[in-house]
């Protein structure tokens, strides 16, 4: 899977930088190497790979569940060794413009901005479904932007330019959205998987050809151009939305981010808490009051989502984005400056 062949590069080269044996860092690129020698249109790999071929055996391209955290691991291992691997900006800036153009598309209603899904590929039509999963994005696609710096001070370095500008407004919506899957149900929690009412033309191929408009911020109009569906209701306490709401505060300093993220943990404390106060539960069903309990608690629950939230509401200077890294579990990784490695390779071709 894309996923696990993509998702261990920050560990290894970290492995690397501490231990000093070349073996972590070189085995660890390869696999990009391996990827990325495939060539595919705009930098959108599909999610099922052959280990022994390196090829690809699927045309279905999407950014949830096995596709999510390679396109993360891109923009994080540039800023992870401080910029010394542009190779890795490179294969992020041409990855985010191919979801753009062939991915991000919007809703009937509300004009709510989201990713879609390729089941056939690029140049085939779009499934109007979006995974709390992708709720990732909007923090990656800040974070890429300003390399952790908050906008302010991103404006004022060198290199800030109108695609960076462009790139904040489609966090910004992006974000929105995600916030929107909240906002729409009756205990205020999330569901697993969400669908969009969409004008057939936006699902159509390339429809990120037009350009991102914000949506019109009506609730009513979020509740219109939400489905639900039944399979698709449950809360597993993910911390995607959580993750990027915090990174969007600390890039923006808006503080609408904390207000969204307190909304979140307080639906958490109403809807999940056990009765004797001792853990949290996944729901079965957030549009039903007073929700069912699946009676398990997810690891991540602790690991990630809690720790996310916490650091929300943590000093700004704790754990700054312009000095750390997190990975794609949340543990927390220094950025790195070293002389004994270096990149092992170079791109055969752009995918363009």
């Amino acid at each position: 899977m894309l996923l696990l062949d993509g998702t261990v590069q920050l560990e290894m080269k970290y492995l690397a930088h501490l231990t000093g044996k070349e073996i972590y860092w070189s085995k660890a690129e390869k696999v990009l190497e391996v990827l990325d020698d495939n060539g595919m249109e705009g930098g959108l790999l599909p999610i099922f790979v052959s280990p022994e071929t390196g090829r690809f055996m699927s045309r279905e391209i999407r950014l949830r569940s096995r596709g999510d955290s390679y396109y993360e691991y891109l923009i994080k291992q540039y800023l992870q060794t401080s910029g010394q691997e542009p190779i890795y900006l490179d294969m992020w800036s041409q990855a985010l413009a191919g979801i753009q153009k062939h991915l991000i598309t919007s809703t009937k209603y509300s004009n709510l901005t989201f990713v879609a899904e390729l089941p056939s590929g690029i140049n085939g039509p779009l499934s109007p479904k979006m995974d709390h999963l992708v709720c990732f994005l909007p923090g990656s696609i800040a974070l890429g932007a300003t390399g952790g710096l908050t906008v302010a001070e991103a404006r004022r370095a060198p290199g800030w330019d109108a695609e960076k500008d462009q790139q904040m407004r489609l966090a910004k919506e992006l974000m929105k959205t995600c916030w929107g899957m909240y906002k729409v149900t009756e205990t205020g929690l999330a569901p697993e998987i969400a669908w969009f009412h969409i004008d057939d033309a936006a699902l159509q191929p390339m429809p990120g050809a037009s350009p991102v408009s914000p949506n019109n911020n009506s609730e009513a109009g979020w509740k219109k151009d939400c489905i639900i569906k039944p399979q698709d209701s449950r809360n597993l306490q993910r911390l995607e939305s959580v993750e990027s709401i915090f990174m969007m505060w600390r890039i923006t300093n808006d503080p609408v981010y904390r207000e969204w993220g307190w909304e979140i943990f307080k639906a958490f404390q109403k809807h999940t808490i056990l009765d004797d106060g001792e853990g949290h539960s996944s729901l079965d069903n957030v549009k039903m009051i007073p929700p069912s309990r699946r009676d398990n608690m997810e690891s991540f629950w602790l690991a990630e989502t809690l720790k996310y939230l916490y650091l929300l509401f943590s000093p700004t200077d704790f754990l700054p984005l312009s000095e750390v890294v997190f990975n794609t579990e949340a543990h927390i990784f220094p950025r790195i400056k070293q002389e004994k490695f270096r990149t092992g390779w170079e791109r055969k071709c752009n995918g363009t």
